[in-house]
């Protein structure tokens, strides 16, 4: 009976962190959340939005080489018909977000320990195992894609003749100095956010810029964000693939890894409940449908409305000068790299955030410390993939998105049990109509996962 009451304790011990939030600050953010929650519905949003943060987190870490290459591909292989994929996905990942934010803010609890005594320890192992293995598998194409996009940004500025591998060590360094700044202080968490608010947004305005500049036919945007449509195969592409690839993009298990973390590195708690569900709203769900929108709709305009035979052997740089033809030889190619490179940039530096997030979990180190710091440099390697994939298809990040989804299933349904927990939720426990329709909602979400994953690696 001790050793339970000691594990429980244990769960529940909270976030360690080397320069944790001001208690005083957070009572007092605290009481004000409690104040905005009894006054009007558009003082409350307004409030919220001016703390939004992890949200933004989630929609950086997703907007990378899985993303801009599955939508590419949507879009320049099959037109709008695939528009509904990218927010469907993240959708699906909106409520999971939603229970984790839920579970992790009513009980203060480290997730990883939590789901090791109250789901069971094979679900916590492949949660953190998938997370690492995920963000390390998936560097190698951000490295790849952030690269060829700086070396093309290069030569378009009058700088020919870049070597992929020092645009990628000058990646690495940056991606090093950014990422240790997580975890170090409260302000340099918000500063890291922040950033990457304006990081998320700049991808969209720069796709919106390409859309505005090209012929839309809105009615047949509308007919593919409905439709739920899934077209034949053409050429070496199959639509099937594509939104597997698309799904399993658009909510990784390294971004189930990060969030619930990122909530405890910010000090909320039970109070910033209801903030947490407007940021997953505003700060991950509406800014990746979108980025992700905007980006099919481009390369459909483009590439697909030319006629351009798109393939599994199409590069990034191939595509992007072809969509750079649009707006001009230089402002389209720059347009494009610049929206390339924001995507990839910061989904490298959010990759090693999540795996310093793992090893500071796994073995016992405070957030911040210089152990957790070195447990970022985990996905490092990767940035020598330039100069073994250089001229990779662009095609490659399809099936490795693919491959990093496979264990989030396993995650999804530990989160479930989870949620069903009375020994971890207690009152909190989700109950009534409400609580069974938010339990069949996340059994919906995971079996769609499990089905489209398993259609297409069948």
């Amino acid at each position: 009976m001790n050793d339970r009451s000691d594990e429980l304790a244990e769960v529940r011990a909270g976030l360690r962190m080397a320069n944790p939030p001001d208690p005083a600050a957070l009572r007092a953010q605290a009481a004000w959340l409690e104040q905005l929650d009894r006054g009007p519905f558009w003082r409350r949003w307004r409030g919220w939005l001016s703390l939004s943060g992890p949200g933004y987190l989630q929609s950086a870490l997703t907007l990378g080489a899985g993303t801009a290459t599955s939508s590419l591909f949507a879009g320049a292989v099959f037109g709008y018909e695939l528009l509904w994929v990218a927010p469907l996905g993240m959708l699906l990942g909106v409520v999971m977000f939603a229970a984790i934010a839920h579970q992790t803010l009513s009980t203060g609890a480290r997730p990883l320990p939590a789901m090791a005594t109250h789901a069971g320890r094979p679900f916590a192992f492949a949660w953190a195992v998938g997370a690492v293995l995920a963000s390390m598998v998936w560097h190698l194409s951000q490295y790849t894609l952030a690269a060829s996009s700086l070396v093309d940004l290069a030569d378009v500025l009058g700088l020919p003749g870049v070597p992929p591998m020092v645009a990628s060590t000058l990646l690495l360094t940056a991606a090093i100095a950014i990422s240790w700044c997580y975890g170090r202080t409260p302000r340099l968490i918000r500063l890291y956010e922040r950033a990457l608010k304006y990081m998320v947004w700049a991808i969209v305005l720069c796709l919106l810029w390409v859309v505005l500049h090209t012929d839309t036919d809105w009615g047949a945007v509308w007919r593919g964000l409905t439709s739920f449509s899934v077209p034949e195969r053409v050429r070496d592409v199959d639509a099937t693939t594509l939104i597997a690839a698309g799904i399993a993009a658009a909510v990784g298990i390294n971004m189930v890894f990060l969030y619930p973390y990122s909530l405890l590195a910010r000090g909320w708690g039970r109070a910033h409940r209801g903030l947490a569900r407007c940021d997953l709203l505003c700060g991950m769900l509406l800014p990746y449908a979108l980025a992700t929108g905007l980006m099919v709709i481009a390369a459909a305009n483009t590439l697909h409305a030319g006629g351009a035979q798109v393939g599994k052997g199409a590069t990034i740089a191939e595509v992007g000068k072809v969509l750079g033809q649009v707006l001009g030889p230089v402002a389209g190619r720059v347009v494009f790299d610049l929206g390339m490179l924001a995507m990839a940039f910061s989904t490298i530096s959010l990759h090693m955030v999540v795996c310093g997030f793992v090893g500071a979990e796994c073995f016992g180190h405070a957030v911040g410390s210089r152990a957790h710091r070195l447990w970022t440099l985990l996905p490092a390697p990767a940035f020598v993939a330039p100069a073994f994939f250089a001229g990779t298809p662009a095609w490659l990040g399809v099936p490795t998105s693919i491959a990093c989804g496979t264990l989030l299933p396993v995650t999804y349904i530990g989160f479930i049990l989870l949620q069903r927990s009375r020994g971890y939720l207690g009152s909190d426990r989700p109950a009534g109509w409400r609580g069974a329709l938010w339990l069949s909602a996340m059994v919906a979400a995971t079996a769609t996962v499990v089905t489209m994953l398993a259609r297409s690696l069948l």
